[in-house]
C-alpha cells in the first residue's frame, strides 16, 4: 500500500489518547514499535516495518508491506467517531 507520509502522521494524530497501548496489547508488540511506524522507522523488534520512503510532496511516498497496525488505528479512528 502507497500512502504519503503526512497522511500516515494524520492517522497517528488523529488517535484517541491511548491508542498507541492499545494497537500494542492487540497486536502484542512494544509501544515503541507502534510509535516508529507512523514515524516510517522500524518497528517489530529491530526488523524493517516494510517501508519504502521515495522524496515528494507531503513528506514523500511511504510504502508498507504490512497494513496491520495502520489498519487497526483506522479501526480505532472510525469507532471515535461513531461514538461521537
Amino acid at each position: 500500500m502507497n500512502i504519503t507520509f503526512e497522511e500516515l502522521r494524520r492517522v497517528k494524530h488523529s488517535l484517541p489518547t491511548g491508542s498507541i497501548r492499545r494497537i500494542a496489547d492487540e497486536l502484542s508488540i512494544p509501544e515503541q514499535s507502534v510509535r516508529n511506524y507512523f514515524g516510517a522507522r522500524k518497528y517489530k523488534e529491530g526488523t524493517p516495518a516494510d517501508l519504502h520512503i521515495q522524496p515528494g510532496p507531503d513528506g514523500g511516498i511511504v510504502h508498507l508491506e504490512d497494513t496491520t497496525i495502520l489498519d487497526l488505528a483506522r479501526k480505532i479512528i472510525e469507532e471515535q467517531q461513531v461514538a461521537q
